[in-house]
């Protein structure tokens, strides 16, 4: 296993080529115990401000989700995540030093793309509830993408007007990729890290999905200098330093877990990052914690997300890594990947690539199943209706990430990904844990009816590969 571990991570390291740090550069020494491991005691807060908080079973790390509405499940007693809006309202009514978050784009309302839709509705009172932030002494910092998605919105015009910072980070120009990482860090103590951007629809016309951690200073703080990242290179005249400097460091990665003792649960945690000309040398790249993940899987590998393709350019890392687990170790293989409207056509055939090699006889089991949410009567509402999920969960792991798993996103496109590992002491304590929640959500979704073998696609005017 652990000649995978490094064939994954040497992987990694071929495929994006991260700048080396100068000879004479340095980094702070690790203050982490023998078992290589930073330890942060990451309590729930009992001050008035965090009730919220400790509504949610005292867990430290909440799933949360977005289920598209008219998305309903046959299924009793089936597991779902804090539904997105409480979530984001949460570390709205959390807030009281400053708030930063990262998105791909803004569209909080729906005229933004002309609609006019009660759906919107949710949208417009986060915009509301954020541009009044500043009016409560709370500084509100903002990072998005240039080039972004094309539309009409005003938002961050609006949060400008309300005293909001706002940088566009040009990606376009700096790397030629995007800015597509999706969080929020509040009192650099609180933090949301998922697939859903600074939409409307992200709250219900598109599935997604992320994790919340609350009062956990490290991990927060650490995520602070990805956020700080992106805001220096959103300056007119910036370039990419080669190397970093050292306050971009960090103690917090694959080899050096933060590890948090909460309860009866032990959590190993670690932030990744792409693409590499962002990320300093102590920092754990989003793809390698990927191939890290699977290599070291020992009984199963789920993983959804929106998109999956070897290609743009031929780019098989992925695929061998499935592969290897499938056919070495005898992991069970289950990707389950979006299929909209808007879909890439020729992701049906990369997935029927894959699962070609499924041989049951042999324990080499490779499944592949699309998600296809129901367009119904939203036709007129672009860029919806979709499972928009970038996350994976092993025997061991959980991943909760921002990016697709395509190439470029990992080697030019900015993304973030969480990582964490979970021992209940008590198993009692076992369904509290992202881990559990994270599979159950997964075999809800496995088996629901939204999910459609390949052989099995036929037409549906709601997928495109089923025209592929």
């Amino acid at each position: 296993m652990g000649a995978l571990t490094v064939l994954g991570v040497i992987l990694a390291v071929t495929v994006l080529e991260r700048p080396q740090p100068a000879h004479n550069g340095t980094l702070p020494a690790n203050n982490v115990s023998a078992e290589n491991a930073s330890t942060d005691q990451c309590r729930l807060a009992t001050s008035d401000n965090a009730q919220r908080v400790i509504i949610h079973n005292n867990q430290l790390i909440i799933l949360v989700e977005s289920i598209p509405l008219g998305v309903t499940y046959d299924e009793d007693n089936v597991t779902f995540g804090v539904p997105l809006e409480q979530a984001w309202n949460d570390l709205i009514s959390l807030a009281t030093e400053n708030v930063e978050v990262a998105s791909f784009y803004w569209s909080l309302t729906g005229g933004d793309v002309n609609v006019n839709s009660s759906s919107a509705l949710p949208g417009m009172g986060i915009l509301e509830r954020l541009k009044k932030l500043p009016r409560r002494n709370v500084a509100v910092r903002v990072v998005t993408s240039e080039p972004t998605v094309p539309n009409n919105s005003t938002d961050l015009n609006i949060l400008l007007e309300n005293g909001v910072e706002v940088k566009r980070v040009d990606f376009g120009r700096l790397t030629k990729g995007v800015l597509h990482s999706k969080f929020w860090i509040v009192d650099k103590r609180h933090v949301f890290i998922g697939s859903a951007n600074m939409d409307w629809r992200a709250l219900t016309e598109v599935k997604e999905l992320g994790a919340l951690i609350y009062n956990c200073t490290s991990l927060a703080k650490d995520l602070h200098k990805i956020f700080q990242s992106f805001w220096e290179m959103g300056e007119s005249n910036s370039s990419l330093p080669e190397p970093w400097p050292s306050d971009y460091d960090t103690a917090i990665n694959k080899d050096h877990p933060l590890v948090v003792e909460d309860g009866n649960v032990s959590s190993r945690i670690y932030l990744s990052g792409s693409p590499p000309s962002f990320c300093p040398s102590s920092r754990t790249l989003d793809l390698e914690a990927i191939l890290s993940t699977i290599s070291e899987a020992e009984r199963f590998v789920d993983v959804a997300v929106m998109a999956y393709s070897p290609t743009s350019p031929y780019w098989p890392v992925l695929d061998n890594v499935l592969k290897r687990a499938a056919f070495e170790r005898e992991v069970k293989i289950r990707m389950l990947i979006s299929c909209g409207r808007d879909s890439d056509p020729a992701m049906l055939h990369h997935l029927r690539s894959l699962a070609s090699f499924n041989y049951p006889p042999k324990n080499i089991r490779i499944l592949v199943r699309l998600f296809v949410v129901p367009v119904g009567n939203k036709t007129d509402i672009p860029y919806a209706r979709v499972n928009h999920n970038k996350y994976m969960v092993t025997d061991k792991v959980s991943y909760i990430g921002t990016s697709n798993w395509i190439e470029d996103y990992f080697s030019n496109t900015a993304g973030v990904g969480l990582v964490v590992s979970e021992q209940a002491l008590d198993p009692l304590q076992k369904t509290t844990t992202l881990h559990h929640q994270l599979k159950a959500v997964f075999n809800r979704d496995w088996n629901s009816e939204f999910a459609v073998d390949l052989d099995n696609l036929g037409h549906n005017p709601d997928c495109a590969l089923s025209s592929a």
